[in-house]
């Protein structure tokens, strides 16, 4: 069975290849600062243009830069302690600094590894099914756009449904964001939520994606508290923090 420490170092491995950075560069008491470079085993879902992107797994400050902003990071990076650099006050400073630029921060979130110790099955009132690539085509509607992705389809891989009466009123399913890492998402139909069904279909979707020697992973906005509560109560614990930004047109865009 694969532990804790093993799993840690598979998303910091990843983290790596996504900023272009050393796994090592994340255990140091000190912030790093590298140009930014997408690996080629990247997760899927990083698009560029990206002007830089931070990432902390609690130990410092990993911050892969490109050379336009690369002053202005510094400068943030050393007026504020790491965890501080993740906070709305100060991001207005970055975010001002950035503007000259032409960029804005763009993405914030929060992602979870599991802890062996705590993933297990955890009962549900309904019936539940695993659903194989292909058993989920006819389900991209807007019901289930957090466990399946439609842009992206082909990375959608496994899933779990939850049914009443052969009724789909649950699903958990993930996405093959990286080579060792599968993203998991979760939606419950709102008159059957509070059941303890998300816990249920996504411990049990986790336990399906360790059996296919992949490791799962969680993200959630830190002021989704129900999405948070989810992922802790399926044996999910926080591991690291992101912060992107992008050049201002495009996040305009995603706006409209």
């Amino acid at each position: 069975m694969i532990t804790n420490k093993e799993i840690l170092n598979v998303a910091m491995r990843q983290s790596a290849e996504d900023l272009g950075c050393i796994p090592d560069d994340f255990l140091k008491t000190s912030n790093v600062i590298v140009p930014f470079k997408l690996g080629e085993k990247a997760k899927s879902y990083y698009k560029l243009p990206i002007a830089c992107n931070f990432v902390s797994y609690g130990n410092n400050l990993v911050a892969a830069v490109t050379d336009e902003v690369s002053d202005i990071v510094k400068e943030y990076t050393e007026k504020f302690s790491f965890y501080h650099c993740f906070e709305t006050p100060n991001m207005y400073w970055l975010n001002e600094k950035l503007a000259e630029k032409g960029y804005t921060v763009c993405f914030f979130a929060e992602y979870y590894l599991p802890d062996v110790n705590k993933v297990k099955e955890l009962p549900c009132p309904y019936e539940m099914k695993v659903l194989e690539k292909g058993g989920f085509d006819d389900l991209y509607v807007p019901e289930w756009s957090n466990a399946l992705c439609a842009d992206r389809k082909h990375l959608d891989v496994l899933g779990v449904g939850a049914y009443d009466n052969g009724k789909l009123i649950g699903l958990a399913a993930c996405s093959a964001d990286a080579e060792e890492m599968w993203q998991i998402g979760i939606d419950v139909l709102p008159e059957y939520r509070r059941n303890g069904i998300a816990a249920a279909l996504t411990s049990r979707l986790a336990l399906e994606i360790f059996k296919r020697g992949k490791i799962p992973f969680y993200c959630s906005a830190w002021s989704n508290i129900r999405s948070v509560r989810n992922g802790i109560k399926s044996g999910f614990i926080p591991a690291w923090v992101e912060l992107t930004a992008k050049p201002i047109d495009v996040v305009k865009e995603m706006n409209r």
